[in-house]
Formats: structure tokens, C-alpha cells, sequence
């Protein structure tokens, strides 16, 4: 279980560390999404020690196989992110497409009984595509911003960018990382990351203050979750399914904000063999959670 526990971590990383789909959906494809909100929950609120150090030797390995993940991600795949922008939007768009049914069929007896919840379906695809539509660096509207000119006014941005883009990682749907790029910020904090990984800390003060956001963000963001989930879990449900199909929108729009900006996926720049090793990817984490769980 502790190997299965740090395959998951590092699918999430996977997943968080590149715009497209989020750690939230991999979670939930996994079958543990249920288990990491209440352990984190159980982290940050005043459960008992048994309970306290259950969720902790949980997150602990999740968290060691999600770091790993994601250095791993920044020093290679986020590398070549924009040059394969296409072909990883491919990819992404067979990992949502093909994890949609698979959470449907976990949450089908929750969705059949409540249908008159689907306004909230409704509600996750409108957020989703606002924010990817109002975009203020798609088309070239915006640089990114350099790790190196840290300021007072750059602090606090990037606080509030790590709050936002860590609710997306923690909420199936569209990716912290897309909400990055909405920010301007997925260069800049990819590449600090990067510089400190090779002992160049010039970028240290930005990354801490983001991480800082981080945490406060999945703090205050996992307790709502954990709430929703025991108090109003179809209406959620609805709404995280609104967020997956809004975010295939954010993916297909993902070439505008590039530090380069380029055309919107089209039919043309669609890679179908990547759509099919994404499809399979989740087909074969769906199967690995089978094998695990016997």
C-alpha cells in the first residue's frame, strides 16, 4: 500500500504541475479523493491524536510520492511545455474526457438521486470558461513576471495566486497550473523552482511567499470541501463535474497564454495518439485501484 500511496502522489504531481487537468481529478479516478480531503481536514482541525496521526502517515506518503512527482515535472515535462503544447493538450484532454465516466460511475447513485442540483453543473462549466475567456495574458495582454524583481505589490499577488491555484489542485476540474498561467505566474514560479533545485536562490523570497499562500489556501479550502462533501456532496459533485467539462475549454484555449502566445488547439494541431495515452493512462489508474483495493 505504501508503493500504491506514492504512485498516487506522483500522478497528482503530474497532474498539478502542467496546466490541464487537476491532482484533484487524479485523486478522484484513484478512489482516495474522499480520504485525502479528510485527512487534511483531520491535519487542521481538532480531531483526536489516533485520528491526527492516521492522516498524517497518509499525507506523508502521498506528499513523498507528490514531491518526487513534481520535481521530476519541473525538470522535464514542464521544460518541453511549450514546445509540445499541442500534443500535451492532447493529452490532457483524453485524461478529462475519460475520467468524467469513471467518477459518474463512483458517484452515479448520488447524481441519479438529485437531479435538480445540475444548475450547479451548470455553474462549475460558466466559472471555468469566464475565467479562461477573460484571460489577461491569453493573446499576448500580459507578460510574465520575472522571479527575480521581487516586490512588496509581487508578494502579495503571488500570495493570492497560491490561495486560488491551490483550490484548483484541490478541487477536480481545471488545474492550479491553468490559473497560473491566467496570473502570468506559471513561468515564473516553474522557473524559480527550477533555479532553486540548482542552488540559484535568487527567486527564494517569491517562491516562499507563494508557498505561504499555499498553505493557507489548502487549509481554508479543504475545510469548505470536507464540509461540502458530508453536507451538500451532490450539489459539489454537480458542480466539480461543471468544472471538468468548462476546463476541456481552458485546455483547448491553453496555447494563448504561453509566454509566446499561439493559436487555440484546433482539429489540425490535435494529436489523437496523445488523447489515446491519456485516455489509457486513466483506464490504467482506474485498473491499478482495482488491483490495489482487492
Amino acid at each position: 500500500m505504501i508503493v500504491f500511496n506514492l504512485i498516487r502522489g506522483m500522478f497528482m504531481a503530474f497532474a498539478d504541475s502542467v496546466p490541464g487537468v487537476s491532482g484533484g481529478t487524479i485523486a478522484f479516478v484513484m478512489g482516495f479523493y474522499n480520504q485525502f480531503i479528510d485527512s487534511i481536514n483531520a491535519l487542521t482541525s481538532r480531531s483526536s491524536k489516533e485520528e491526527k496521526k492516521e492522516a498524517l502517515i497518509f499525507l506523508l506518503k502521498i506528499g513523498i510520492g507528490w514531491a518526487v512527482g513534481m520535481i521530476i515535472s519541473i525538470l522535464f515535462i514542464a521544460s518541453i511545455f511549450d514546445t509540445y503544447i499541442y500534443h500535451v493538450s492532447s493529452l490532457f484532454l483524453g485524461f478529462i474526457i475519460f475520467s468524467i465516466p469513471l467518477i459518474y460511475k463512483e458517484e452515479k447513485e448520488t447524481i441519479k438521486e438529485n437531479t435538480k442540483h445540475v444548475i450547479y453543473l451548470l455553474l462549475g462549466i460558466i466559472i471555468v470558461a469566464l475565467i479562461t475567456y477573460f484571460n489577461p495574458v491569453s493573446g499576448g495582454s500580459g507578460a510574465e513576471i520575472s522571479s527575480n524583481q521581487f516586490s512588496f505589490g509581487l508578494g502579495v499577488y503571488a500570495f493570492i495566486a497560491g490561495m486560488i491555484a491551490i483550490s484548483a489542485m484541490v478541487l477536480p476540474g481545471i488545474s492550479g497550473s491553468t490559473l497560473l498561467l491566467i496570473f502570468g505566474l506559471y513561468s515564473t514560479i516553474i522557473t524559480g523552482v527550477k533555479d532553486i533545485l540548482h542552488f540559484n536562490f535568487a527567486s527564494l523570497p517569491l517562491i516562499i511567499v507563494f508557498g505561504i499562500g499555499v498553505l493557507v489556501g489548502i487549509v481554508s479550502v479543504v475545510r469548505i470541501i470536507s464540509k461540502l462533501l458530508k453536507t451538500k456532496r451532490s450539489q459539489l459533485i454537480y458542480f466539480i463535474f461543471g468544472l471538468m467539462i468548462g476546463s476541456l475549454y481552458a485546455v483547448v484555449m491553453g496555447p494563448t497564454t504561453l509566454d509566446i502566445p499561439k493559436a487555440p488547439m484546433s482539429l489540425s494541431t490535435f494529436n489523437i495518439i496523445f488523447f489515446i495515452i491519456g485516455a489509457l493512462i486513466i483506464f490504467g489508474l482506474e485498473k491499478l485501484k482495482t488491483i490495489m483495493q482487492r
